[in-house]
């Protein structure tokens, strides 16, 4: 472990030996400084002895700014798996998609790789009380840490943070002042009460241990996608992540540079920035272009961990990166992230907080307008678990809410709140599909969203027989099938009196041919391309073809 070479100021590149307690350029007076290391010998090192290391983020530590080893404050933050999403890119049509679990850190969030660094430096700075400004999850994460390293903590919270999270926060022994106002107020109070009182600040992604501290998510998720024969890793082709402040995303992009730097990933990744349509400063900028963010003065969002309505200098940063290396900025409202929460729930089995929800939502709507290639691989940071006491986000009122921008097909409109109306009769569902895989998805989607009793066969003659026997209400039904195909089970089914008042819903990956659709005319109610549909697509068209049924 050793320090950075250097320093590099942001603003005028002024480059000038790293310094502990250096916090403005001697130049030009910019406090944003990023430090340089040895990449050549950190490379080396590296290659010897990284397998071989704890799957922690303190693997890494010869990018990170810390001198002595035994000021390292942890808890084992770091390590989180990278989980391939099989239901959700089967439903989408985009195989290679991830989620980076950043649940799984000790407090919950990402932000416990900042806090690690963050009180580390603290501690071998000898700095004994640090004030914060916190949404929530900092505060946390630095009032855990903080314990261990014998520091005292001032966190100032904006009245948006729920009061279970400030008392999680005063559980450790932290001062917590709760201010009346936006979140970059309070960032404000929060500054002048530590000049007043001639106390360390914590400035956030200007707070060269925090941005720090988020390149190791980039050298994780490179070396979790896989190493090869080389020692070289495999970079995504998107990293997608909600942003408020920006900082998660700053620092990842750091870590893929300076992966790239050392030779280590031969590309960059495109950088997908989603933020809450209510308080959109780097969005609403970006399709105006803007070089500066013009702030949103009252964030209208309930997702409090978002509402940061001034960027500052990291919206020109990151908009330099997209601009010169792709990427997208995108706005999803506040319905969009609870929908997500319970799409990645109820098909992935993953419980989530709204922030990393709009990440997913984001993700969402770039599939639906071909922003994101379905060859393409795709990690989004899952920054945060849910939390009880946010379970006022997930009220009736709210998850019923119509949502806009989900995946739709090429035609039609997906409705969130079918299944409020969905026709009573609808109980017994038979599914005739060969690929496991997509009759598991098709029975996860409907056993998640009403209490159907669901059937499936795996070829022709199989359904054939189950639906003789069953009589379902609906049928969901594969065109290539084994044996008897989806063609003549369908032929069967209408020219038998007894079953062919029963709605058929085609789901199916074949390209239609002139001849194919002239066989299905008259006789399905709809069709659905695999990898072309979201849950409540499906669920749309099971109610109009009971609707079409009844006329």
């Amino acid at each position: 472990m050793a320090l950075p070479l250097s320093l590099v100021c942001d603003a005028c590149r002024t480059e000038f030996p790293f310094a502990s307690g250096v916090g403005q350029c001697p130049q030009c007076g910019c406090d944003w400084l990023d430090p340089q290391y040895d990449l050549p010998a950190t490379r080396k090192i590296w290659q010897q002895s990284l397998a071989t290391r704890p799957q922690t983020m303190w693997r890494y530590a010869e990018l990170l700014p810390l001198e002595n080893p035994d000021n390292i404050i942890s808890m084992g933050e770091g390590g989180t798996p990278l989980l391939p999403l099989p239901n959700l890119g089967l439903m989408v049509g985009h195989p290679h998609l991830y989620l980076k679990d950043e649940r799984q850190g000790p407090t919950g969030s990402f932000k416990d790789r900042q806090a690690s660094l963050a009180i580390s430096t603290f501690k071998e700075n000898n700095i004994k009380e640090v004030v914060v400004a916190s949404t929530g999850n900092v505060g946390i994460s630095y009032s855990a840490y903080a314990v261990r390293a014998g520091i005292k903590v001032w966190a100032f919270l904006n009245s948006a943070v729920p009061q279970e999270k400030m008392r999680e926060i005063a559980l450790y022994g932290t001062e917590v002042i709760k201010v009346t106002a936006s979140y970059d107020r309070t960032k404000k109070v929060a500054a002048r009460f530590a000049e007043r009182k001639h106390l360390f600040y914590d400035k956030g992604v200007k707070n060269i241990a925090a941005k720090e501290a988020m390149k190791t998510v980039a050298f994780e998720i490179a070396e979790q996608l896989g190493v090869r024969k080389d020692g070289t890793f495999i970079p995504p082709d998107w990293y997608v992540q909600a942003v408020s402040g920006g900082l998660g995303p700053v620092g990842v992009w750091k870590g893929f540079v300076e992966l790239k730097a050392m030779g280590l990933i031969d590309r960059l990744p495109k950088l997908a920035h989603i933020q809450a349509a209510g308080c959109a400063p780097m969005v609403n900028s970006f399709n105006a272009k803007l070089e500066r963010a013009e702030p949103v003065d009252i964030p209208q969002t309930l997702i409090a961990t978002v509402a940061t309505g001034n960027p500052g200098d990291v919206y020109p940063h990151l908009r330099k990166i997209v601009l010169e290396h792709g990427g997208h900025f995108a706005a999803v409202s506040d319905d969009d992230a609870f929908h997500a929460m319970h799409v990645l729930a109820q098909l992935e089995g993953v419980s989530m907080e709204p922030a990393p929800a709009m990440a997913f939502a984001g993700l969402f709507k770039m599939i639906s307008r071909k922003i994101i290639k379905p060859d393409e691989t795709v990690v989004v940071n899952c920054s945060g678990h849910t939390f009880p006491v946010e379970k006022y986000l997930l009220d009736d009122r709210r998850i019923k809410a119509p949502h806009a921008d989900i995946i739709t097909p090429d035609t039609g409109e997906g409705v969130l709140s079918v299944l409020d109306n969905l026709d009573t009769r609808v109980q017994r569902i038979v599914i005739v599909e060969d690929d496991p895989n997509a009759a598991r998805l098709l029975r996860r989607i409907l056993q998640a969203r009403g209490k159907y009793q669901v059937m499936d066969a795996a070829d022709g003659e199989t359904g054939l027989q189950l639906i003789q026997k069953e009589r379902p209400d609906l049928v969901l039904l594969d065109l290539m099938l084994p044996g008897i195909d989806g063609f003549s089970v369908l032929e069967q089914l209408k020219n038998d009196a007894a079953l062919k008042h029963i709605p058929v819903v085609v789901v199916t990956a074949k390209s239609l041919t002139q001849f194919d659709k002239e066989r299905l005319a008259g006789r399905v109610q709809t069709l659905l391309r695999k990898g072309a549909f979201s849950d409540d697509d499906l669920l749309d068209d099971i109610l109009a073809s009971l609707e079409t049924d009844a006329t």
